[in-house]
C-alpha cells in the first residue's frame, strides 16, 4: 500500500551527484516503497534543485532503525555544537573562503 505520507520544504546546502557538486534547494522525505532499495518500504529522502534539471537529485532509501539512527544522530550533533558554531552555520561564505 502506498501510504504517500511526505514532507517536503526548502533548504540550503550541496550535494554531490552524478555529475558533481550542485546547491540543494529542495528537500523531500517520505515514507513509501522505494525504488531500489529491497524493502516493502522505506524511509525515503531526496535533495534536489529542480532547476537544474533531474540530474541534480541525491536520494536515499533507508529501513526503518536506520532512518531512525540517522535523525537521532543528527539532533544529537547539532545538539551538541557550540552556539556560536550553529549561528555561523547560517552565514554564507564565498566559495573558496574556507
Amino acid at each position: 500500500m502506498c501510504t504517500y505520507i511526505t514532507e517536503k520544504f526548502t533548504g540550503e546546502g550541496s550535494a554531490k551527484g552524478a555529475d558533481g557538486w550542485f546547491d540543494v534547494t529542495d528537500v523531500s522525505v517520505y515514507f513509501d516503497h522505494p525504488q531500489h532499495a529491497q524493502l516493502a518500504h522505506s524511509l525515503n529522502v531526496d535533495l534536489l534543485n529542480p532547476a537544474i534539471g533531474p540530474g541534480a537529485r541525491v536520494a536515499v532509501e533507508l529501513d526503518v532503525p536506520t532512518a531512525r539512527a540517522l535523525a537521532r544522530a543528527i539532533l544529537a550533533i547539532l545538539d551538541s555544537a557550540p552556539p556560536e558554531l550553529l549561528a555561523d552555520a547560517l552565514v554564507t561564505v564565498p566559495a573558496g573562503a574556507l
